[in-house]
């Protein structure tokens, strides 16, 4: 876990079978936000695409790498000094060593982020 309980923690969360959904509070205070950007802070693309592996790496209790992403779309920026809740839906199967997702993540009823993606398992 890079992200979670530093730039991010959980408030809630929900895990079924292949789904998981998730209450975020952002640290709007993260050294992060000094250099993207100075003065006019964003949540960084690469942070978001973490967050959903972070959470699929707490359900399925394996560590993980990012294999494929046929689709991640940037929707909307998140300004941690107006928006520091986020929610996050996943579901996801495992086939064959890997975990093929579809996550959102969303701050109020705006999405900002909409991914598919397979990730594989790594290291024991």
């Amino acid at each position: 876990m890079i992200l979670r309980n530093n730039f991010y923690t959980i408030t809630a969360l929900q895990q079924g079978a292949g789904n998981i959904n998730a209450s975020l509070e952002l640290n709007v205070r993260h050294v992060i936000f000094e250099g993207h950007f100075p003065g006019q802070p964003v949540v960084p693309g690469v942070c978001m695409v973490q967050i959903i592996q972070e959470l699929l790496e707490t359900a399925t209790g394996s560590s993980l790498q990012l294999k494929t992403a046929d689709q991640i779309k940037f929707l909307s920026m998140v300004d941690p000094r107006e928006t520091t809740g986020l929610s996050a839906a996943v579901s996801y199967i495992t086939d064959d060593g890997s975990i093929k997702a579809t996550a959102t993540l969303s701050k109020d009823q705006t999405v900002c982020l909409k991914m598919k993606a397979v990730f594989v398992v790594v290291g024991c």
